[in-house]
C-alpha cells in the first residue's frame, strides 16, 4: 500500500494534467494550487485558487480536479475541493516551468510584465 507521501505525489502528478480552460498551463504551475493533504483515511483535500472569482467556468474546474483524482489515484477515499480567495492569484504563483510556457505561448514574460505594471501603478 501507498505511504500518504506517495499518494500525495501521485495526487500532484494528476493536478499537473488538468489544465486551465483559457490557458495553456496546467493547474499546478499556473500556481492555483495552495495545499495538497492527504489523511490517514486517504481522503484528498485541495486548496486552490482561480486567477479570477469571476471564472465562468469555476464548478467545471473544480469537478474535473475531483474526477481525476478520483479516477487516476487508487486508494483514494474522498477528494474535497476548497476554493480560497486570500491570498489573492497573482502571476508571481506561476512555476518557472508555467512561466516558460507562457512566455513561449505568448511571446513575452508575463510575470516580469505584471511586475512592471504594478511598479508603475505604485508611482
Amino acid at each position: 500500500m501507498a505511504s500518504l507521501d506517495e499518494i500525495k505525489e501521485e495526487v500532484i502528478k494528476v493536478l499537473k494534467q488538468i489544465y486551465d480552460p483559457e490557458i495553456p498551463v496546467n493547474i499546478y504551475d499556473l500556481g492555483l494550487i495552495y495545499g495538497v493533504e492527504v489523511d490517514e483515511r486517504r481522503d484528498v483535500k485541495i486548496k486552490m485558487t482561480l486567477t479570477t472569482s469571476a471564472c465562468p467556468l469555476m464548478g467545471i474546474l473544480v469537478y474535473r480536479v475531483e474526477e481525476m483524482i478520483k479516477q487516476n489515484v487508487p486508494g483514494i477515499r474522498k477528494v474535497d475541493v476548497e476554493l480560497v480567495w486570500d491570498p489573492p492569484w497573482t502571476p508571481e504563483r506561476i512555476s518557472p516551468r508555467g512561466r516558460e510556457l507562457l512566455r513561449k505561448f505568448l511571446g513575452y514574460d508575463l510575470v516580469e510584465r505584471w511586475r512592471n505594471a504594478q511598479e508603475l501603478g505604485q508611482r
